[in-house]
């Protein structure tokens, strides 16, 4: 079958090839991909940014998103058949869905949104999970409280706000002046214009604050949260935590080193950090694919490209230019 693999780390490491079509385990579904999006997490692992920790060995195909349509499954699947629609994001040292098939284990499967288009529901498994695991498995958000979601109008934020109204926050972000519109629409109640305004100046006493910037925006950030206010970040420098979800514990004492000056930081302030690395979760994605199909959440897509154009889909995500997810589809996506 055709893919994209990385076959060396660094920016141009990502090539076309010809492998096998992947085995299908007793736990396995194998999906024909009709729609697999871009995330700045594909860019990062084909960089390098994580080989420490997530050994993948090259070459190795590479995309996190999928949606498509399940052609076999393993001995032990019980809640898929052949010729459902599902949409996923496997689980790390699992990936691979910018190819034609991809084998995903049926934990991290769920069925696809019957609301959206292939497309659509290959856009959103990773920033939806990234939103409700980030908001309500680490901040526990609660109706009333203030949070703040930086990039509001990327793919990340533009999910974020929307669970956040869906959890009843009152929610700030910050966005160029071309955006404020599109961020009031989802959902935001305050717009920081970042262009002329510096965020620090308008908001304050804050609970929790999503940060997909990192550096100096996530060290001002600790200063807008309340006392005990916590400072999520996507980008920033890993906590011990981290390495415990990893099941790496050893790793402790070497991230602790890493995000010493963050804490430190936060400690002075009062507040709290925390590094943030979603989890594959089916179970998790069966309840958004019912927030989707009730529209209290939406995908937001900026484009699609066709399959073959991964790499040039690729660059424009690294371009930082995206209003939205970038997508790639295969024939038959619709």
């Amino acid at each position: 079958m055709k893919a994209f693999a990385v076959t060396e780390y660094g920016p141009d490491g990502l090539k076309s090839v010809d492998v096998a079509v992947p085995a299908v385990g007793a736990d396995d579904v194998l999906i024909d991909v009709r729609a697999a999006s871009i995330n700045p997490l594909d860019k990062m692992v084909r960089n390098g940014e994580f080989k420490h920790l997530l050994r993948y060995k090259t070459p190795f195909v590479l995309g996190h998103d999928v949606a498509g349509v399940v052609t076999a499954i393993g001995s032990a699947v019980r809640d898929f058949s052949i010729g459902d629609a599902v949409y996923a994001r496997p689980r790390d040292l699992r990936i691979g869905t910018f190819a034609e098939f991809i084998a995903v284990d049926q934990a991290d499967v769920a069925h696809k949104p019957v609301s959206l288009s292939f497309a659509e529901a290959g856009a959103v498994p990773l920033v939806a999970l990234a939103a409700w695991q980030a908001l309500v498995d680490v901040a526990d958000v609660k109706p009333g409280q203030r949070v703040l979601v930086h990039a509001g109008a990327g793919g990340l934020g533009s999910t974020v706000i929307q669970v956040a109204k869906h959890l009843g926050a009152y929610v700030a972000t910050t966005a160029s002046t071309a955006d404020i519109d599109r961020v009031r629409d989802l959902g935001a109640d305050e717009v920081v214009d970042y262009t002329s305004q510096d965020f620090t100046d308008v908001i304050a006493g804050y609970d929790v604050v999503l940060d997909s910037l990192g550096g100096t925006n996530l060290e001002k950030s600790l200063t807008v949260l309340k006392p005990g206010g916590l400072a999520i970040s996507v980008v920033g420098p890993p906590d011990p935590s981290f390495a415990t979800q990893l099941g790496k514990k050893l790793l402790r004492p070497v991230m602790s080193i890493l995000s010493r000056k963050i804490r430190a930081q936060a400690k002075k302030h009062g507040v709290r950090y925390a590094f943030f690395f979603m989890r594959a979760d089916g179970t998790q994605l069966e309840h958004l694919a019912s927030l989707y199909d009730s529209g209290v959440l939406r995908p937001v897509l900026d484009r699609t490209f066709p399959f073959e154009s991964t790499p040039e889909a690729m660059a424009y995500v690294e371009q930082g230019k995206a209003k939205g997810k970038i997508v790639i589809t295969r024939v038959g996506a619709a």
